[in-house]
């Protein structure tokens, strides 16, 4: 969860709503955030609630549609507003699902909690971008069957119906690292018609990165948040006995190992039934990489075969990038590379390889790389269902965030792991999603005049392109600088958003117009419109290419180095000095 700023406070991080731990250095913040921004809806303080919680009514009320969201009775911080008729609050029986809903809904909305941390990782005062919104918990996603596409159109309906204001999605529209045509789309055409009727969608951007072109929801009508890093770690750095030290993270919870060297063994794939008990047992073992992210089981196999200790190679596709894991025995998570260079040490040792892994905690500032960074599991455009309209819209935090967590699941999953936090710390841009929602539903409040494509477009005209050391924001990935492609129009900036001055605004019509563009038939565009109505696409407005929309950002495909592309756009000026000429 993110952490609150009041006035006076000054805090070194990027963070969008920052965690203010006792030890972090004090200067300058990057961003004034959200107490001064915003003094007519955060209130001065909220009493303490270790759960999921809105506080006293606004205007604003915020939806979160998320996987497996099952908040229970026990949380009484979590209130429904008497005129939902279906939303799942705290106030009738439920049981708890996997956390991701806790999560994300805490992020956008969760009350002040003091000391908030994942057993004493990202220790601090805790609390959500919008306090002071109502929250509204639809459950769509099951754990048995997924997100059935009938559960999803009526929970949008439900909510459109229930006069909530913000939509915030972190599900994914389509199965695979491709999104799917908007015609197949579920999350696309039921935000169509929350769009129509003045509802911001902020949707998850999807975890198939670093590859192109595997964004989820690249509709233009939705707004699609990508992740970034901040900047704090939890730094579990391997000493080999050489005397060279491996960067690794971790969030193991239990003792420390012993603070002399212990010997280590090659493990490989440490996939289960694969390890010698008899060559393992009192050591510490290194496991190999992986394609794919999720990796605390290896510690689990490693831990029943008698070792006391892991270190586990990251995901490739991440390259030096590394995500810290909940291990439940003492571990760290290293880059690829750093397993490469752990396999060369014990290589020259000729089998007397020896080890120790240091567990700082949590580190803050210059022991950490330049941040904002584009998270590494975040996906990437080009969009391929639009290519002329840029995606992702934005970037926020989406790594390492602290937020609610529910009470009846560890962090792993594991069947041996007893584990039951009142918050966790994970990542994705399922986490990033919420911290844009929270934003949108007090620039709802503050401007309740301005459309829904208005607001999209002070977030996106509005945003940073540099990390904090004054550089082009770089990919997590490689250390290079990002593009357009990775990071959208930027890191999102909740100050400046307040005053955009001119926006790019849509009218509902344009995006039937922009359908119709794209060659859909009277009777595909219906499933958009959803009025009875029937669309004659020869009488429309529509464009000569889907870049024409009047979008706050786009790009161009170019056939050949001749070609001359000219774009066009409609500004409205919203600023405080409105001229008038």
């Amino acid at each position: 969860m993110a952490a609150a700023v009041t006035a006076g406070d000054d805090v070194q991080s990027s963070y969008i709503v920052h965690a203010t731990p006792d030890h972090a250095p004090q200067s300058k913040s990057r961003l004034r955030l959200l107490a001064d921004a915003y003094p007519s809806i955060l209130p001065p303080r909220q009493p303490p609630c270790a759960h999921v919680a809105t506080t006293r009514a606004k205007k604003g009320v915020l939806l979160v549609l998320a996987r497996r969201a099952r908040p229970s009775t026990r949380r009484p911080c979590l209130r429904c507003w008497p005129s939902f008729r279906t939303a799942i609050c705290g106030c009738r029986p439920g049981t708890t699902g996997d956390g991701h809903g806790t999560h994300t809904a805490s992020t956008a909305a969760g009350s002040a909690v003091e000391d908030a941390s994942f057993f004493n990782y990202g220790k601090g005062r805790a609390i959500g971008v919008a306090p002071s919104a109502r929250i509204a918990v639809y459950k769509a996603c099951w754990t048995e069957t997924g997100c059935k596409e009938s559960d999803v159109l009526s929970a949008f309906d439900e909510a459109i119906a229930d006069g909530v204001n913000v939509i915030s999605i972190s599900i994914g529209g389509g199965e695979g690292p491709w999104a799917p045509e908007f015609r197949n789309d579920t999350i696309a055409t039921a935000a169509f018609n929350a769009i129509r009727k003045g509802i911001i969608v902020p949707a998850a951007a999807g975890n198939e990165g670093p590859g192109d072109s595997t964004l989820q929801n690249v509709a233009p009508w939705l707004l699609t948040v990508s992740a970034s890093t901040i900047d704090r770690r939890f730094l579990a750095n391997v000493v080999l006995s050489n005397g060279e030290t491996v960067t690794g993270v971790s969030l193991y919870t239990g003792a420390p190992l012993s603070e002399s060297q212990i010997p280590l063994v090659n493990g490989r794939s440490c996939r289960d039934g694969k390890l010698d008990a008899s060559k393992v047992s009192g050591k510490i073992v290194l496991c190999g990489p992986r394609d794919y992210p999720g990796h605390t089981w290896k510690g689990d196999v490693v831990r029943r075969a008698g070792g006391v200790g892991a270190i586990v190679g990251g995901t490739v596709k991440y390259g030096s990038d590394i995500l810290p894991a909940h291990h439940i025995i003492p571990a760290t998570s290293i880059s690829a590379y750093g397993h490469k260079k752990i396999l060369s040490y014990m290589a020259s040792q000729q089998g007397s390889a020896t080890a120790i892994v240091v567990f700082q905690g949590t580190v803050y500032g210059q022991e950490t790389p330049y941040s904002p960074r584009v998270s590494s599991f975040s996906s990437r455009g080009p969009n391929i269902r639009a290519p002329g309209i840029l995606k992702p819209d934005v970037i926020a935090p989406g790594e390492s965030v602290l937020a609610a967590w529910t009470g009846e699941a560890s962090p792993t999953g594991l069947d041996g792991d007893m584990r039951r936090p009142q918050s966790n710390i994970i990542y994705g841009t399922s986490m990033a999603c919420p911290h844009v929602s929270g934003i949108v539903a007090m620039l709802r409040e503050v401007q309740p005049t301005w459309s829904a494509a208005a607001i999209k477009s002070a977030l996106m005209t509005t945003a940073y392109n540099v990390d904090n050391a004054g550089d082009i924001i770089k990919n997590a990935t490689t250390g290079k600088a990002s593009t357009p492609f990775a990071r959208g129009a930027g890191h999102v900036d909740p100050n400046r958003a307040l005053d955009p001055g001119l926006v790019y605004d849509v009218w509902n019509s344009e995006y039937v117009a922009f359908l119709c563009t794209l060659g859909y038939t009277a009777k595909q565009i219906a499933l958009f419109t959803r009025d009875g109505t029937a669309t004659d696409c020869s009488t429309t407005t529509s464009k000569k290419d889907v870049s024409d929309l009047n979008y706050p950002a786009f790009s161009v495909v170019f056939k050949s180095d001749k070609d001359k592309v000219t774009q066009r756009g409609r500004v409205t000026n919203v600023g405080k000095f409105v001229s008038p000429t």
